[in-house]
C-alpha cells in the first residue's frame, strides 16, 4: 500500500503547474500559516459539558504567535484509522494550503487490539496509515509534524512512572526517520515530567474530580504543560521559529482555557 500511495502522490504533486506551485507559495507569504491537529482525545477540543477534561491542542494558542492560528480536527476515541475512515483527514487536506502545517499524534486508540475499527499493528498498518497524513499534507505543500503520544499518569510501586504505549512510539520514531519528518517526542517528554511531579503532585495535571480519577486526559494544568513541551518542540525541532513562539517561560493562568457550549 504504501509504494503505490507514494508513486500516486508523487506524481499528482509532479503533475501540478509550475505557476500553480509558485501561486500556492506567494499566497503562503501572504496569509497567516495554520497549524492543523489530527490526533484524539488527549489533544481534542472540549465543550462544557466535559469540563475540567482538556485537550492540549486547546492550550497551543498560548504559546504561538497569533498569526500562527491552530486548527484542531483531534476528536475523541480516534486512532489513525478511524480518523482516516471517517473522512476527517480528507476535510482537512480540503482546506490545508501550502505553508501550513499538520500535526499528527495517534496511538492510544490504535492500541486497542478488540476494536478492528480502530486497532492497527505498530510496525505495519499504524505505519501505512500516517504515511497517509504525512503525504498527503506535503502534496498539498503543507509540513507534516509527527508527535509520539502524551504518556498516561502510570507509576509502579516504588513511584517510577511506566511507559503505556507499546511500541507505537518507537514505530513513529522509524518513521519519522525514514520520511524525513520532523518528530515531537510527547511521549518521552511527559514521562520525565510525570517523573518529575512524581505520583501526587502529577493528579493535579490530570482530570481528577470528585467523581473520577482518570490518568489519560487533562484539566487545564496538564493540557498547559503538555502544549508547552509541544511548543518547545516545535521550536528545537525547527519547525517554527522563534518569533512564532512566545510564552515558554511564562506561567500560563487556567483562566483562560475556555469550554464553548456542546454543539447540537
Amino acid at each position: 500500500m504504501s509504494l503505490t500511495r507514494r508513486q500516486v502522490t508523487a506524481a499528482a504533486f509532479a503533475a501540478v503547474p509550475l505557476a500553480a506551485l509558485a501561486t500556492g507559495t506567494a499566497q503562503a507569504a501572504q496569509r497567516p500559516r495554520t497549524l492543523y491537529i489530527a490526533g484524539d482525545s488527549t489533544a481534542a477540543q472540549k465543550f462544557a459539558d466535559a469540563a475540567p477534561e482538556t485537550g492540549w491542542g486547546m492550550a497551543l494558542p498560548f504559546f504561538l504567535h497569533k498569526d500562527r492560528p491552530v486548527a484542531n480536527h483531534a476528536v475523541n476515541g480516534r486512532s489513525s484509522k478511524s480518523f482516516v475512515d471517517e473522512g476527517r483527514l480528507d476535510v482537512i487536506l480540503a482546506s490545508i494550503r501550502p505553508g501550513d502545517f499538520l500535526l499528527i499524534q495517534f496511538a492510544h486508540n490504535d492500541e486497542k487490539t478488540t476494536d478492528p475499527a480502530r486497532y492497527t499493528e505498530p510496525w505495519t498498518t499504524y505505519q501505512d496509515y500516517l504515511r497517509l497524513y504525512v503525504d498527503g499534507a506535503r502534496s498539498r505543500g503543507a509540513r507534516p509534524v509527527l508527535a509520539t503520544s502524551v504518556e498516561r499518569r502510570r507509576f509502579d510501586a516504588a513511584g517510577n512512572a511506566l511507559l503505556t504505549h507499546g511500541d507505537y512510539p518507537a514505530a513513529m520514531r522509524a518513521l519519522a526517520a525514514e520520511e524525513g519528518v520532523a518528530l515531537l517526542d510527547l511521549q518521552a517528554l511527559s514521562l520525565a515530567l510525570w517523573q518529575k511531579l512524581g505520583v501526587e503532585e502529577t493528579k493535579k495535571y490530570f482530570n481528577w474530580t470528585a467523581t473520577e480519577q482518570d490518568n489519560t486526559h487533562f484539566n487545564p494544568p496538564g493540557a498547559i504543560a503538555v502544549a508547552r513541551l509541544a511548543a518547545e518542540e516545535l521550536l528545537r525541532r525547527r519547525v517554527l521559529p522563534a518569533r512564532d513562539v512566545r510564552r515558554l517561560d511564562t506561567e500560563i493562568p487556567e483562566s483562560w482555557i475556555t469550554w464553548p457550549p456542546a454543539t447540537a
